[in-house]
């Protein structure tokens, strides 16, 4: 099988994940649930975690990283514990549903304002719109740092000073840019920066989280057990607790610390080199085959995805051909991004899309590009 869906997660991983998780399986205990050797063990590997993440995103504390079972799970910790009734919040079209459903629930059920930045026909963000949309009433602003249709990324620079200049706060959705080039919290200006572990970050599923600038106001999106302050009706507000009710994935969180450790052993511009070279070599394969349609702004930094169209062709029948005929794997359909392809005009058919990691080779690009060719000539 030739995995090119990365973007959905990542199947090869770094042997270390593996073992540091098989580790944590048969050592460690319930962290903060004790000062046996065990609950110490647990406790201390997740801490070192915490201090890994900090430094990774450029987050000032290490307590003010919280851990989560995945980016769906963060992006509505920050979403329901920051806006409240009645406040303003900013999206855009570039959104994938685990930013746009929490919004939407809050608009339908508290009143939220909500105002969604549009994209052109290349999927890019609209700066001048969201400077428009921008008011000094204006409580957040929620935005991806890179398209999980188009491969497209955006300027959280550009978006943070806007943001500040009008009193708001920016939280960035990084599930395709986290571990796959540099995202420094502090030198974005990003007030929460939600991570997964199991795509560019090489660690597994059901990790990820959230690392918040201090002094935030945090309503608990659940409450529970948390080893602190048990006699206490309400959930402790001391970072990370306040964020992290219930039994952490210890196994999990092990397991991407040894991802984080692999990364930083490579070198994450590496990463990022690799990886853009193997997405401009399948998009110079494919740009000029008759019949293909790519989306995205190629001229621009970008994440290792490219999303396309064959003819007329339905996009689930030709991820279809490529896994049954050539043992490809591809995501095809809607992506979770509605407003995406709204704003390509692919809504009814969807796309096809292609991503790559650090373990793609040459020759399985190769093998995609042909493919696609050869489907294309059947048409």
């Amino acid at each position: 099988m030739i995995y090119l869906d990365n973007a959905a997660t990542t199947v090869r991983k770094p042997d270390t994940v593996a073992e540091a998780m098989v580790k944590a399986l048969q050592g460690w205990g319930n962290s903060s649930r004790g000062v046996h050797d065990t609950s110490l063990q647990a406790a201390r590997g997740i801490y070192s975690a915490r201090c890994k993440a900090a430094a990774f995103f450029g987050c000032r504390r290490p307590d003010h990283v919280a851990f989560a079972s995945n980016i769906t799970e963060s992006l509505n910790v920050a979403i329901s514990g920051l806006l409240r009734p009645g406040d303003r919040a900013i999206t855009t079209a570039l959104e994938h549903n685990s930013v746009l459903r929490p919004l939407y629930r809050l608009q339908d059920e508290q009143r939220l304002d909500l105002a969604i930045v549009p994209a052109d026909s290349q999927g890019c963000l609209d700066y001048k719109s969201l400077e428009e949309a921008l008011r000094q009433e204006t409580k957040a602003v929620i935005c991806t740092h890179a398209s999980n249709l188009t491969g497209n990324v955006v300027d959280l620079r550009r978006v943070s000073e806007l943001a500040h200049k009008s009193g708001a706060l920016l939280i960035a959705d990084c599930a395709q840019t986290a571990g796959t080039r540099p995202v420094d919290m502090e030198d974005l200006g990003i007030d929460v920066l939600c991570f997964t572990g199991h795509k560019g970050l090489l660690g597994p599923q059901g990790t990820g989280g959230l690392c918040a600038r201090e002094g935030l106001n945090w309503r608990p999106f659940k409450v529970g057990g948390t080893g602190v302050q048990s006699y206490s009706r309400t959930q402790p507000q001391l970072m990370p607790t306040v964020l992290e009710a219930g039994t952490l994935n210890g196994p999990g969180i092990a397991g991407l610390s040894a991802a984080l450790d692999y990364i930083s052993s490579v070198g994450l511009d590496k990463i990022a080199q690799r990886e853009s070279e193997l997405t401009q070599r399948f998009y110079s394969g494919v740009r000029d085959i008759q019949g293909v349609t790519v989306y995205g702004d190629f001229s621009r930094e970008r994440a290792a995805v490219v999303a396309l169209n064959i003819a007329d062709l339905d996009s689930g029948a030709v991820a279809d051909v490529l896994a049954e005929d050539y043992g490809i794997a591809v995501r095809a359909g809607a992506h979770c991004a509605p407003l995406m392809h709204k704003a390509l005009g692919t809504q009814e058919r969807g796309a096809v899309r292609f991503s790559f990691s650090w373990f793609t080779e040459d020759a399985e690009i190769d093998a995609a590009v042909l493919a696609v060719r050869e489907i294309a000539e059947r048409t």
